[in-house]
Order: structure tokens, then C-alpha cells, then sequence
């Protein structure tokens, strides 16, 4: 009964987890679309949900760190909202490609052309981003939110290691340690003289196999002895029927 028990707990504490933290995500926050690695180049969403229940929002600016300028900043159209990259000259070019690169994005901006954002909802706006730093863990993005009232919100407040989260956090773009093709695709290959050869797939299949071959037998014996007592029980019923038809 413990694997029942203990399963049963989970789901509540899961369902605790969903219930609680909805407020905590509700702001402007950017993920990456698979891996953002370092020195690399990634497609990262900008999630904008709406917080209010009387307005809609019909705006986004994002600006780019100024401390890891990116030579290539390009957005994904999105249907109902037109888009606009604003470039500044560089204090220091930047050398890509063999190139020298004299400016870049300093802000991206979204505005409702026959969409919004109504209460209740959420809207993504997809951007491809590179390179990106080598030397940071992370990348601060700010962003301005407006909405159709003329309310603007600030997420501009910058996350401090081990401290509370502000009440209005500007988007935290996580980075992943570099990947040998710089385009953060996947984790670098398995070395030549790894006998695993690599296949960490293959050892997560038999080690879900086993907990599942566990899992099942705990089951099995459960109903087991399940049976043997209602068997028991039908031999007990039967014995006392003879004697009473004996009688």
C-alpha cells in the first residue's frame, strides 16, 4: 500500500506546485526554443501574458544588453503585430565572420496592428539571436509593456543572485555551456574512448525498464496476496456450508 500511498502524494504535492506558482510566472519572461549556448546562436521566445482584466496589451519593447551587443537579431513575423529593430553605433566593433560589425540591435519592438493581448491571454514573440557571450552565464533583457489604457509596465528590475524576485523581473535569458558547432544544436559528442559510446538514451531506457520492472512487481504481489486471502476466504466459506448441509 506504500506505492500507492507514496504515489498519491506526488500528485497532490505536483498539483500544488501548478496551483501555487501560476502567480509567480506571471510577467514578461524569455526562454530559449531548445539549447542558448554560449557563443552561439539561438531562437528564444518573449512570453507577454496580460495582467489585467479591463485592458489589453498592444505593445512590447525589448532592449538588447548593452554590456553583450549581438550582431544578428532577427524576428519572426508574428500575425496581427508588426515589428521594428532599432540599431545604435558600437562604442567597439565587433569582429564576426572576419568581419567588422559597426552596429547593432539595441532594441526590438512590437506593436498590435489588428491583434492584442486580451485578459486572459498570452502571446509569444519569437526572436533568433547570436552570438552570444562567451564570458556570461546569463543575459538580462529590459522590456516595457503597454497597454490599450495607456498603462505601461516596466519589467526592468534585474534578478539578484540568491535574493527575492523584484516585483516587476526583466526577462532572464539562461546560457548553456558552448557546443563545438557554436550554434548551441546539442551537447558535444562522446569522446572516442568512451565505451558507452555515447548512448545515454540507451542506459535512461533500462534504467526506466528496471523501475518499471519494479514497479510492476510490487503491483503484482500486492494483487497476489490479494487473491490468496479471498481465495482463503471462499475455502473457509465452502467448509462451512458442508457442515452446516451435513447438519
Amino acid at each position: 500500500m506504500n506505492v500507492y500511498r507514496a504515489a498519491a502524494a506526488a500528485v497532490v504535492a505536483a498539483t500544488s506546485v501548478v496551483v501555487f506558482s501560476g502567480a509567480a510566472f506571471a510577467h514578461v519572461s524569455v526562454q530559449p526554443q531548445g539549447e542558448a549556448a554560449k557563443g552561439g546562436y539561438a531562437t528564444v521566445n518573449f512570453k507577454v501574458p496580460n495582467e489585467r482584466d479591463n485592458a489589453s496589451t498592444v505593445k512590447l519593447e525589448v532592449s538588447m544588453p548593452t554590456e553583450h551587443p549581438l550582431a544578428s537579431v532577427m524576428p519572426q513575423p508574428v500575425p496581427g503585430w508588426k515589428v521594428e529593430v532599432t540599431k545604435a553605433k558600437l562604442d567597439k566593433p565587433l569582429e564576426v565572420h572576419g568581419k567588422q560589425i559597426t552596429e547593432a540591435a539595441s532594441k526590438v519592438t512590437w506593436t498590435a496592428d489588428g491583434s492584442k493581448i486580451a485578459p486572459g491571454q498570452f502571446q509569444q514573440f519569437p526572436l533568433s539571436l547570436g552570438r552570444l557571450p562567451e564570458d556570461a552565464d546569463q543575459m538580462v533583457f529590459k522590456a516595457l509593456q503597454t497597454y490599450d489604457n495607456k498603462e505601461v509596465v516596466r519589467w526592468i528590475e534585474e534578478p539578484k543572485e540568491g535574493g527575492e524576485e523584484p516585483e516587476s523581473p526583466a526577462p532572464v535569458l539562461k546560457l548553456s555551456a558552448a557546443t563545438d558547432d557554436h550554434h548551441g544544436a546539442g551537447a558535444k559528442a562522446a569522446p572516442a574512448d568512451d565505451k558507452s559510446g555515447g548512448h545515454d538514451d540507451e542506459g535512461a531506457a533500462r534504467t526506466e525498464s528496471a523501475a518499471s520492472s519494479v514497479s510492476s512487481d510490487s503491483t503484482a504481489r500486492v494483487l497476489g496476496v490479494v487473491g490468496i486471502v479471498v481465495g482463503a476466504a471462499g475455502v473457509a466459506f465452502g467448509v462451512l456450508a458442508g457442515r452446516r448441509r451435513s447438519s
